[in-house]
């Protein structure tokens, strides 16, 4: 559903001319370049309708080799790339807004290079969607901790471009915690070979960290080494119903005395959000017999047994019940009932959809901070907008709160939608006042850029505009994006 915010103005490029786009084609051949708008229109529409995407056309590269002979050409016509994973990004970053730039997908570069399950890494390419890369751990006895909910589509390109995060950030970090090893292609058209496997490189600057989190804008990404980490052995999930986000900090407390390191997984969520789930979702159903104003989703994995972590589960369980924190809880009886568990958390974006437009927000505050900052943040909300749907859910192992707002019923959805800034305003007002961040996972991209220029340091933008301008000073890697030059 399209929001209608006041999005920074498209760029002024000019049209790539007829001959200039012959010249890109020849690289991928005339089945990898898209000029026709039904061929294109898959590319330049994203998930949340937020950004209209216009392009002169769009290439789809099947090696390395490709990817830089079109950054060269890039380079020497000053033609800007915009780099795209698999499309599911939030802020914009993956989508062209001008019919002089090139839309360069990455999808075709799909290939697992290698497995090595002594030094736990795999070597892959940028396209391998997420998914298969968790499918090979699997297979070789190991584990891809990454996860997200959009996993069956999105790639690791787009995954580390955004430095993504996830549900297993608690155990696992983000992406960047994740790479070992990047390759990328520079605005040059110059391969960066750094596919190293090693946990220890201490020489220098570290330019990987700065490609990944970076959203395409200093380096095209085309293949990483990643980290493997031990199968657990045993894994258990359960819900748990609690009174108020405080109980669900005390959980969290009480759960990693218990679980330690083995504690991979804590998801909070209001009463409102699991309902549209519910009603939204096919197959979905109410973990407990009773209602509760909040719920956590908890999940211990044991490197030593299945009983270890049911015990484990059990103990933390009970301590929390005892103390009057839990008031029920489910533990899963299967693994298809813990996949139900976690189907369940993953699905709230897409369950609010049908019920109209949502305003969303993607912060993150200390995490003893949390219950103050959804009291804080539902009141100014309210304030505004009486009968806002507020739905907040998220991370709160990380501190992680995917604040989202759906219209109050019966609402007109594009009034409600043009507040989107407004609304944005009052939230991360709060969320600054805590020394927190209106971007935990999601990247800056479009959306975000400007409101990143206004409040991040000055000396930080400075440093940023001249990294961007060392690694890209035509500025024709994915320009304004993430930093304005």
């Amino acid at each position: 559903m399209t929001a209608q915010i006041d999005l920074p103005p498209d760029p002024e490029d000019a049209p790539l001319a007829d001959d200039l786009k012959r010249r890109f084609a020849a690289i991928v051949g005339d089945a990898n370049a898209f000029t026709e708008p039904s061929d294109m229109t898959p590319y330049l529409t994203e998930t949340r309708g937020l950004f209209a995407g216009t392009a002169a056309m769009v290439l789809r590269p099947g090696n390395v080799g490709e990817v830089a002979a079109i950054a060269r050409l890039a380079s020497e016509t000053r033609t800007p790339l915009v780099p795209q994973g698999g499309n599911t990004g939030h802020v914009g970053g993956q989508s062209p807004r001008s019919p002089g730039q090139i839309l360069l997908s990455l999808s075709r570069l799909d290939t697992i290079r290698e497995i090595d399950p002594v030094g736990r890494t795999i070597t892959v390419d940028a396209g391998v969607v997420l998914q298969r890369v968790q499918e090979a751990a699997e297979e070789a006895g190991l584990l891809f901790p990454l996860s997200l909910g959009s996993e069956g589509s999105c790639e690791i390109g787009g995954n580390l471009a955004s430095n993504a995060g996830g549900t297993g950030v608690l155990a696992y970090g983000n992406a960047r915690d994740l790479c070992l090893g990047i390759e990328a292609v520079l605005a040059s058209g110059e391969i960066l070979h750094g596919l190293r496997r090693l946990k220890k490189d201490n020489r220098g600057y570290d330019i990987r960290n700065l490609l990944v989190g970076s959203e395409g804008t200093l380096g095209i990404i085309t293949g990483a080494v990643l980290k493997l980490v031990p199968r657990p052995a045993g894994r258990e999930v359960a819900y748990a119903g609690v009174a108020s986000p405080e109980d669900a900090l005390e959980l969290l407390r009480i759960a990693e005395r218990h679980g330690g390191a083995g504690l991979t997984g804590f998801e909070f969520m209001p009463r409102l959000a699991l309902e549209f789930v519910l009603r939204h979702i096919e197959g979905a159903r109410d973990p407990m017999q009773a209602p509760h104003a909040w719920y956590v989703l908890v999940e211990i994995s044991s490197s030593r047994s299945a009983e270890d972590a049911r015990e484990t589960m059990e103990a933390l369980l009970s301590e929390a019940m005892e103390a009057g924190v839990v008031e029920d809880a489910a533990i899963a009886k299967s693994l298809g009932e813990a996949k139900a568990f976690w189907h369940m958390r993953e699905s709230m974006s897409w369950a609010q959809k049908p019920e109209g437009g949502s305003i969303k927000h993607d912060v993150a505050v200390p995490v003893a901070m949390v219950p103050a900052f959804l009291r804080a943040a539902d009141a100014a909300v309210l304030d505004a907008i009486p009968g806002a749907r507020i739905c907040s859910f998220g991370h709160l192992g990380d501190g992680n709160v995917h604040y989202n707002i759906s219209q109050p019923v019966g609402a007109d959805t594009e009034a409600f939608l043009s507040r989107w800034r407004e609304i944005n305003g009052r939230v991360h007002a709060i969320v600054a006042g805590m020394d927190g961040t209106f971007s935990a996972e999601h990247g800056i991209g479009l959306l975000k850029r400007d409101e990143l220029a206004r409040t991040k340091p000055l000396a930080e933008m400075d440093l940023m505009r001249a990294i961007k301008r060392v690694f890209d000073p035509n500025n024709i890697l994915n320009p304004g994006k993430l930093v304005q030059v």
